[in-house]
């Protein structure tokens, strides 16, 4: 078996729904909040985590926000969203962020146009700040969205989509998640549709990160559950040597995002 087969048909993938779901109705019973809300992309993230909230909950505990950019989010993008909460029989409040984006801008003298990665970023922020307005004006929890792979390489927003207050999918590889999304049911437009936050027109995933989640699923797997060094990683693999250093360097770069903001530790 092969290491990205290892990866994708390893796992029972009926089983991490039972865990991920008792999970998911165990949290919220424990803090006493009255349910979830989401936001919903359309991609396979948001969808599967939906999903597993959906089989925690049930329906009337889920609620969802879609939140495009008219200028970034792709109409099939929107009409997948709509069609999960749809299908799923979830509460659903559509939002284009666009005015509030135009807003912020216009209020910082220090703004640059220019600069997409800001910009960005900044879209996403306003969405997090919607979700938690929603979440404390209903004592619901935020869910978060992002997988494994994106938060060992850190592909996801410091205090954007990377703010939350659980990530079901966080012990789940790019790979898993769309392997568990088509096992519930997730059609597979949705399943396997090339990953990409939309910060701006045209924005992929692996374009971006310059490699397929399936070399990168890779490469973090034999690192970090198998404990292979960088070179060893390559020869199991069969990826180059810079291949490897380069996804492991993107983990040491964003180590930043997995904790908390440092303090000093004081002596008196």
């Amino acid at each position: 078996m092969g290491i990205l087969e290892e990866i994708i048909e390893g796992p029972n993938y009926g089983e991490i729904e039972r865990q991920i779901a008792k999970f998911m109705e165990d949290f919220l019973a424990r803090t006493g909040a009255r349910g979830y809300v989401i936001g919903l992309s359309g991609g396979v993230d948001s969808t599967a985590a939906a999903y597993l909230a959906v089989r925690a909950v049930g329906p009337e505990r889920v609620n969802a926000l879609l939140l495009p950019d008219r200028e970034a989010t792709p109409s099939e993008d929107l009409e997948d969203a709509r069609w999960v909460a749809e299908k799923l029989g979830i509460s659903y409040t559509l939002v284009e962020i666009n005015d509030i984006y135009e807003s912020f801008l216009r209020s910082m003298p220090f703004r640059q146009l220019e600069n997409k990665v800001a910009n960005g970023n900044l879209k996403v922020r306003i969405r997090m700040c919607m979700l938690y307005y929603y979440a404390n004006s209903r004592n619901c929890l935020v869910i978060g969205t992002s997988d494994r792979s994106e938060i060992l390489i850190g592909y996801y927003t410091k205090w954007g989509d990377g703010a939350s207050d659980l990530i079901p999918l966080g012990g789940l590889f790019k790979t898993q998640v769309r392997k568990l999304a088509e096992h519930m049911g997730v059609p597979k437009r949705i399943a396997y549709k090339p990953s990409s936050p939309r910060l701006w027109k045209g924005h992929m995933a692996e374009e971006e990160l310059g490699a397929s989640y399936e070399v990168i699923d890779q490469v973090l797997y034999c690192l970090f559950d198998k404990g292979y060094d960088l070179e060893e990683t390559a020869k199991a693999t069969g990826f180059s040597l810079e291949t490897v250093k380069k996804i492991y360097e993107m983990y040491l770069r964003s180590s930043h995002k997995r904790s908390l903001p440092p303090a000093p530790e004081l002596r008196w």
